[in-house]
């Protein structure tokens, strides 16, 4: 089955920071793992990565989009605050308007594009 084509957004700030939705799903992962470890396992990501993530995320606002307590021999702790779920639902919402709205672009474009396996070598 082909995949039907998607939209990607990326929002770039007045302040310079972009949102887009690599972080968006990091910190939904984050929520959903109940921890940073977790959520970058979950991602196949390093931790390396995922804290650098993060740190771009909570720079990019003027509160942490997570908080939590430190790993130890339990692990650690993380979730959303108030400001990481509304970053998250004020991006899904945007997305969802930008797909609903491009729908039939979307599928003009599909059509432009030569199918799968047919290459232009004659």
């Amino acid at each position: 089955m082909t995949p039907k084509p998607c939209l990607c957004v990326r929002i770039n700030l007045e302040m310079g920071p972009m949102i887009e939705a690599k972080q968006i799903g990091f910190l939904e992962a984050i929520q959903t793992q109940g921890s940073i470890s977790g959520a970058a396992r979950f991602l196949s990501l390093p931790y390396r990565s995922a804290r650098t993530l993060l740190d771009n995320i909570n720079d990019a606002l003027r509160e942490p989009a997570v908080t939590g307590r430190p790993g130890g021999r339990r692990g650690g702790e993380a979730t959303l605050t108030a400001a990481g779920m509304q970053l998250v639902g004020l991006y899904r919402a945007i997305e969802a308007r930008a797909r609903a709205a491009t729908v039939r672009e979307l599928r003009a474009l599909d059509g432009l594009a030569r199918p799968e396996g047919l290459s232009t070598d004659n």
